[in-house]
């Protein structure tokens, strides 16, 4: 199996574990979340920490025609960011808001920054 293949099975199997962390956080004797309607949000959140995970092992293994490190660091980053607006608009939007321009901010200075 090619290296790509590897790891898209990698990706998937993270993703169940994933799915399979957000029910056990929503199942009554633990109950940190509190409405099922919050579990889509946080499995993108998590899942975008795996993307970002991802970009570190792109950055140890660079291939030809493949997508940058920083470009997959800024996807998981976002996808963090819009998993936890979304969770957060629960409580109020005005955080969810603050947390994306955060976010939108910090990639385009970050951008700015990055040598190539």
């Amino acid at each position: 199996m090619s290296e790509d293949g590897n790891r898209g099975l990698l990706s998937i199997g993270v993703f169940i574990i994933i799915l399979v962390v957000s029910i056990i956080l929503y199942v009554p004797p633990l109950g940190l979340i509190p409405d099922w309607s919050l579990i889509p949000p946080l499995i993108l959140a998590l899942y975008g920490c795996w993307v970002m995970v991802l970009a570190g092992i792109r950055a140890s293994n660079p291939q030809k025609y493949e997508r940058g490190p920083f470009s997959t660091f800024a996807g998981g980053l976002i996808l963090i960011a819009i998993g936890g607006a979304w969770f957060v608009s629960s409580y109020n939007w005005l955080y969810s808001l603050a947390i994306i321009l955060l976010v939108l901010g910090v990639l385009a200075i970050a951008a700015a920054l990055r040598k190539k």
